[in-house]
């Protein structure tokens, strides 16, 4: 019978604790108002302190406008009004959080940045750290809230934001009656 060679303590707990990190899924906390934010720290691809923005002509109520971004034009997101939290003056304290989000058809990435009050900290979560969001209706911001995540002590809100965010508020609620429905709809219907 052969004796088997034992691992030294060390490396043993090295590949059970890189096994126990595999399962965790990293996200930048910000605030937002009095709440906690958190997006995938894989989707983030830069901070930046807020700085006055190009006004866009007809653009949603959301969109504060655009920054140019080394040559890349994105338009900066206000997710206060997404979310219907009180607006507030912008200061030397914002931040504005550049992030890639998916396109509708996922085959690509777009641009986006999106206006934080700060930024928390980063913050690890297991899939039992994870609650499913609640069912609240079919408000159109809700298809941002991927769960709550939860530590000790608090409660993070976690999103998975997508170009949505880019159109109009009433666009998205007639959207979600069409997805709800599964029926076509026109503006005659929400008069």
């Amino acid at each position: 019978m052969e004796a088997q060679a034992e691992k030294p303590a060390g490396e043993h707990e090295s590949s059970l604790n890189e096994r126990g990190k595999a399962d965790l899924s990293e996200y930048l906390t910000f605030i937002m108002g009095s709440e906690e934010f958190g997006v995938d720290i894989l989707a983030v691809q830069e901070i930046r302190g807020w700085e006055p923005v190009t006004a866009v002509p007809n653009a949603p109520r959301q969109v504060c406008g655009v920054m140019n971004l080394r040559g890349t034009v994105a338009p900066v997101v206000d997710l206060r009004v997404c979310f219907g939290v009180d607006e507030r003056v912008y200061t030397d304290k914002t931040v504005v959080i550049v992030l890639k989000i998916a396109t509708q058809d996922k085959s690509r990435e777009k641009v986006v940045g999106v206006v934080a009050d700060a930024v928390a900290d980063v913050e690890s979560f297991s899939a039992e750290d994870v609650q499913a969001s609640p069912e609240l209706g079919t408000y159109s911001h809700m298809r941002y809230v991927k769960g709550l995540g939860r530590t000790d002590q608090k409660m993070v809100i976690l999103l998975e934001l997508s170009e949505h965010l880019l159109r109009e508020q009433d666009e998205l609620v007639t959207s979600d009656l069409r997805d709800r429905d599964g029926a076509t709809m026109d503006d005659s219907d929400l008069a």
